[in-house]
């Protein structure tokens, strides 16, 4: 269906919903290092907002807290204070600004020659399997809670029709929290002790060349993440954003909104996998739907008690929606592979995808002195490594 067939209630409903899809992990991450989930979910809107800006409103991607910074956060400030880290996180940008410019002046078979498909296929299965694992640790906490999520969730995309179709994930969550609170204890005590409005606690960075110097690495992962990520919402919706509006725009996009959270206390805002995972399952692709989420993240920072009635979401709820949401990433992935017609009969295609997904999978860690890289970054940079040295076959 497309967005213009719908009113604006169902516009603002299904946005919304891609807000409570990102939701979980925009607060999980702020919660785990000592940051306040109100600012993160405004710096979330706000940086969204701009990215939206500077790729001119094409590409519907929603920013959001990044993973990849949740231990460097935690130890830099353990070292350097909060202020400092966050001097850190502010510097971050500099890495996606850096990266934008080279693109642009290298142009796009750069990227085309470092991150073919044989590349971007296994980076996107990653990007959807490594993030399974925080799913299930969501859902195991009350796996009642997040089979019941889960199950609404399927039964509303196979079977729905019209507007309902398009918001299973919302249905999903509201069925979970309701069972929550009827047959589970669920805190209501933060809701009604929090104010009807008020402004995020915002916290300013202090410069420390130790926590630059300390976090500047660490920005090469979601880098990386960052092009697997648009990679991967051009296949979800059959675009090819790396051209229009181009890589070099949204890469320089997730770079002001890295800045902006970094100067006001925020996590970082890097390119949520979650929320493209969201628009493969309801097939609504417009970006000004992602920006309604923005804006109601917005709103929802600074109106205290839905700020915390969203926080008071069982975990295990959210987690039995990530189950079906990364698992359609991985298989976005898949078909980046079937599409491109790789050959994985061939031993050089074969070793490629095969040591990128183990080595991303396997928790493989590639550690320099202070410098360290893991996960998808490290996979994704052998990916490329390999495609670059391994000789093709004739």
């Amino acid at each position: 269906m497309e967005t213009k067939k719908l009113n604006a209630f169902q516009q603002g409903v299904i946005g919304v919903q891609f807000l409570f899809v990102a939701f979980g992990a925009t607060v999980i991450v702020p919660l785990l290092v000592g940051l306040n989930p109100s600012v993160a979910l405004f710096t979330a809107g706000i940086g969204t907002l701009l990215f939206h800006l500077v790729t001119k409103g094409k590409v519907p991607i929603y920013l959001g807290s990044s993973f990849a910074f949740i231990a460097p956060i935690i130890e830099s400030t353990r070292l350097y204070g909060l202020p400092g880290t966050l001097s850190g996180l502010v510097a971050v940008a500099g890495v996606y600004f850096l990266m934008s410019l080279l693109i642009k002046w290298k142009g796009l078979r750069f990227i085309e020659k470092l991150f073919p498909p044989i590349v971007i296929g296994p980076v996107i299965i990653l990007i959807g399997l490594s993030l399974a694992g925080t799913g299930v640790d969501m859902a195991k906490s009350n796996w009642i809670l997040a089979l019941c999520s889960l199950g609404t969730a399927v039964l509303v995309s196979l079977m729905a029709r019209g507007i309902w179709k398009l918001i299973p994930i919302f249905c999903g969550i509201i069925v979970g929290y309701l069972i929550a609170c009827i047959g589970f204890e669920v805190n209501m005590q933060p809701v009604w002790d929090a104010p009807w409005i008020g402004l995020p606690e915002f916290t300013t960075p202090s410069f420390s060349w130790q926590a630059i110097l300390f976090m500047i690495p660490v920005a090469i992962a979601p880098v990386i993440e960052h092009i697997g990520d648009i990679y991967t919402v051009g296949e979800v919706t059959g675009k090819n954003y790396v051209k229009d509006p181009g890589l070099h725009r949204t890469m320089f996009g997730d770079g002001l909104a890295c800045l902006f959270s970094g100067f006001v206390g925020g996590p970082p805002a890097t390119t949520y996998a979650e929320v493209i995972g969201a628009i493969s399952l309801t097939k609504i692709s417009d970006p000004k739907i992602i920006r309604i989420a923005a804006i109601s993240a917005i709103i929802f920072s600074v109106i205290g008690k839905i700020s915390a009635l969203l926080q008071s979401i069982p975990s295990a709820v959210l987690g039995g929606i990530m189950l079906l949401l990364f698992g359609t990433i991985a298989c976005v992935g898949m078909q980046t592979l079937i599409k491109s017609q790789t050959n994985l009969g061939q031993t050089r295609n074969m070793i490629i995808v095969s040591l990128t997904l183990t080595i991303g999978i396997g928790g493989a860690i590639l550690t320099f002195g202070s410098f360290s890289m893991s996960g998808i970054g490290l996979a994704a940079l052998a990916g490329v490594l390999l495609n670059l040295l391994l000789p093709k076959e004739k």
